[in-house]
């Protein structure tokens, strides 16, 4: 398994800056808490299973359904590409009390571009369905914008 830029598992020594704040125990919980969540767990190939916080809710939060899907998108590309657009599509109401199963369809992998669908999947039907595209990172090219005027 590739893993993406942000392996949240490992984001003490992944995003510059915040190695130092993890060594100062500056972390917060609610910070500890979130990289918990979306680090899923890798069942097979293409598919990843993520887990709701032990809140009392009557359904999953979409913002965690789609943070989740993204990551399992993420960890099927080279790590050089970075995520450049996502459609998501919000299907059925998440139930809390149950793992999320993440399928991942590798639709497209070119030399700049790579194309991601996945299907959240909860009592064997379709939550959410995210649509992602990740880019490698490009030198600038020409701009066809003037620069704004000083005033």
């Amino acid at each position: 398994m590739v893993a993406g830029p942000w392996r949240f598992g490992d984001i003490c020594h992944n995003i510059e800056g915040l190695e130092t704040v993890c060594e100062d125990d500056r972390v917060t919980e609610a910070l500890h808490n979130l990289v918990r969540i979306l680090d899923l767990e890798a069942i097979e190939v293409n598919i990843f299973r993520g887990t709701s916080p032990d809140e009392q809710r009557q359904r999953v939060f979409g913002g965690q359904v789609a943070g989740q899907a993204l990551i399992a998108a993420g960890r099927t590309v080279e790590p050089d590409r970075f995520v450049h657009s996502l459609h998501a599509y919000f299907l059925r109401p998440g139930d809390p009390t149950v793992p999320i199963l993440y399928e991942v369809d590798r639709l497209r992998d070119g030399r700049s571009f790579a194309t991601r669908r996945v299907v959240a999947v909860q009592h064997g039907k379709a939550i959410f369905n995210l649509s992602a595209s990740f880019h490698v990172q490009e030198p600038p090219g020409m701009e066809h914008q003037s620069s704004m005027p000083e005033v």
